[in-house]
């Protein structure tokens, strides 16, 4: 049983880089303690004594207010990690530790060089990438048919089920090519997948949530209108989940999963390899 804890802490994400990483890991961390409210900070590109002290100061504000402050840096060098550490938090240093035993295994000491890690490195994964992207927002919600052969996966789902933010983390993330197919009235009745990706249906894979969410999350777009009901919501996802059943497309509830989560789920189902 998970305990409730009645806390509110500051969390700060900081790095002299981008700050993705931080944020990342820092996360996947944060969400093993539910029970906490967490204000979160995320500070990219502290790279000068005055930028980390700057950092200090915010922290050690929330401190003196009883928020009591946690620290997640990836920051390589050795004199900004020492002004971080003097704050007022509990300092999970994500890098050094790991950096460490690195050094040990390969015999030679780490670069402090900033940004290493979030450089190009492999340019071909890179544009690999890039062309993924690229891919996304011209396949994104059903917009064109073109290329569906080149896709590694095709989400198919209501709308407001999660399709857009998950192709672009896989696309993004992974450099897999994801196109998104929005199921609508038009769809059903039928036996079948729709006619635009009936054809790729061994491609397929299927999103659900629970209507009381896709409610919410629709209500956000157009308020008190039948899109949003809690009837028309409970309608689609029926419908979709039998679609899926019928035609054998995996599919997951993403309304308690993270995207990355769900992108996981998505390659392991799926067989891909970024």
């Amino acid at each position: 049983m998970t305990e409730i804890v009645d806390a509110t802490r500051a969390a700060y994400f900081v790095s002299d880089s981008t700050g993705v990483t931080a944020e990342t890991l820092g996360n996947a961390l944060l969400a093993n303690f539910p029970g906490f409210r967490f204000l979160k900070h995320t500070i990219p590109f502290v790279d000068t004594d005055a930028e980390a002290r700057a950092v200090v100061a915010s922290i050690d504000k929330d401190a003196a207010a009883g928020r009591e402050p946690l620290l997640f840096i990836t920051v390589k060098q050795a004199a900004l990690r020492s002004i971080l550490g003097a704050s007022e938090a509990t300092v999970i240093d994500l890098l050094a530790g790991h950096l460490t035993e690195l050094e040990q295994a390969l015999g030679v000491t780490a670069s402090e060089q900033l940004g290493a890690y979030h450089g190009l490195g492999d340019t071909d994964r890179y544009f690999a990438r890039m062309r993924a992207v690229e891919y996304a927002i011209e396949h994104d919600d059903g917009q064109s048919s073109r290329a569906l052969d080149q896709a590694d996966v095709v989400l198919i789902a209501p709308s407001r089920c999660g399709k857009t933010p998950t192709t672009m983390y896989l696309a993004l993330q992974h450099g897999l090519r994801v196109a998104n197919y929005p199921l609508t009235d038009d769809d059903f009745p039928t036996e079948g997948l729709p006619r635009s990706v009936a054809k790729y249906g061994a491609r397929c894979f299927g999103l659900t949530t629970t209507p009381l969410r896709l409610s919410q999350v629709r209500h956000e777009r157009r308020p008190s209108s039948r899109y949003s009901s809690l009837e028309q919501c409970t309608i689609e996802l029926r419908r979709a989940e039998d679609l899926y059943r019928r035609n054998r497309v995996p599919f997951l509830n993403s309304s308690t999963k993270s995207v990355e989560e769900m992108s996981a789920v998505i390659m392991q189902t799926m067989k891909l390899r970024a």
